[in-house]
């Protein structure tokens, strides 16, 4: 039977990053894919945005991970020619009532350790954006935008030169606990491994269930949200991103901008049946209903009252692996290693959505941490 020192399923953001750390570190690592491409599923059908780390709560994994991480995704870039922006971020406020909260998100970011945080009256923030309708706003100058696809490619580039395999249209059907770490099986291959990754993003925990001897209890169900978006078909007047205040399982529809300047709204939160620990993820509609249309406008006009008639369409969605569902509190990253389950080798990484990409190296640096490899 082949074997290899490590095995990263999936190869999203956050897989690409591990096996890179992995192979970095002079550990034979391959890297599994279900899909024909890497990134394919959530890395590729979000905001490509870097986040600050404000949201989150102080002490957590998405704090800590996100603050780090995009101290570290800034510098990656840097060095290796990945096409990003610091642009910069207003969140804003659309009535009287809500500039408490604005105040709130900020003593949160500060908490977090993210600098420059300012809350802004309705005149400074037309002096940044002529256009913006609003009671008030926070910027956070520390946010960003980035080519998520260029970032896999350099990603894959350095795990490719330090030794590390990508195997496309493989999938890990079982494993098996070993007492010299792991025996894996997919369509028609059978390995050995010491070290086993999950970063299986929206089926990492039927890949957890699917390791013989892992604990069911600890497999937990996924609430999956579709996030839409619709692309802006005329010239947004905006040199920033522009958020409202948060909602119940997401940022609000927000203004985001790519590299070449064009404007996208989303994502909304449309929440999709949830799956039981352990069962199998489904495939899902990628389509955008153009009926929700009226929807995006009407929250688009809380903020950007000259929207122009018409001037959505349809562009993409994509799928948040949560943790937690509707009208719940927002789960943290879950991330077990051998101090949480007790199985030398093995990491699983649940319930990494937003900020996963901003976070990815932090979260590499954090698995490496967990398997105790220094």
């Amino acid at each position: 039977m082949d074997s290899v020192a490590a095995v990263v399923i999936g190869a999203g953001v956050v897989g690409l990053a591990c096996a890179r750390a992995l192979a970095r570190r002079g550990i034979e690592t391959l890297i599994v894919e279900r899909h024909g491409a890497i990134g394919t599923e959530t890395s590729s059908r979000n905001s490509e945005v870097i986040h600050a780390g404000l949201y989150y709560p102080a002490g957590s994994l998405k704090a800590q991970l996100c603050v780090a991480g995009r101290r570290q995704l800034y510098d990656f870039c840097a060095t290796h020619g990945v096409d990003h922006r610091r642009c910069g971020k207003l969140i804003v406020a659309t009535a009287p009532a809500q500039i408490a909260r604005l105040e709130a998100l900020q003593q949160q970011g500060e908490a977090n350790g993210v600098a420059g945080l300012q809350v802004l009256d309705t005149a400074a923030a037309r002096r940044l954006e002529p256009e913006l309708e609003c009671c008030g706003a926070l910027l956070s100058p520390a946010t960003g935008i980035i080519d998520s696809h260029a970032l896999m490619l350099a990603l894959l580039g350095d795990a490719e030169r330090a030794g590390a395999v990508l195997a496309l249209r493989n999938s890990l059907r079982s494993a098996t606990i070993s007492a010299h770490g792991f025996v894996l099986s997919g369509g028609g291959w059978r390995l050995r491994a010491a070290i086993v990754i999950n970063a299986a993003g929206l089926c990492a925990s039927e890949v957890a269930a699917s390791v013989h001897g892992f604990p069911r209890p600890l497999v937990p169900a996924i609430f999956p949200a579709k996030g839409n978006y619709f692309a802006l078909h005329a010239r947004a007047p905006f040199a920033r991103l522009v958020y409202p205040l948060p909602e119940d399982g997401g940022l609000g529809v927000h203004l985001t901008l790519d590299l070449a300047g064009q404007a996208r709204f989303g994502p909304d939160v449309e929440w999709l049946p949830s799956v039981p620990p352990g069962e199998a993820c489904a495939a899902f509609d990628p389509r955008v209903d153009p009926a929700r249309a009226a929807a995006f406008a009407t929250a688009i006009r809380r903020y950007w009252p000259a929207l122009p008639e018409g001037a959505l369409a349809p562009a993409y969605a994509g799928i948040r692996p949560k943790l937690s569902g509707p009208s719940a509190t927002a789960a943290d990253f879950l991330i077990q290693g051998p101090a949480e389950h007790g199985i030398d080798g093995l990491v699983n990484l649940f319930g990494i959505e937003s900020p996963g990409l901003t976070s990815c190296l932090a979260l590499a640096d954090h698995v490496v941490a967990a398997l105790q490899l220094g």
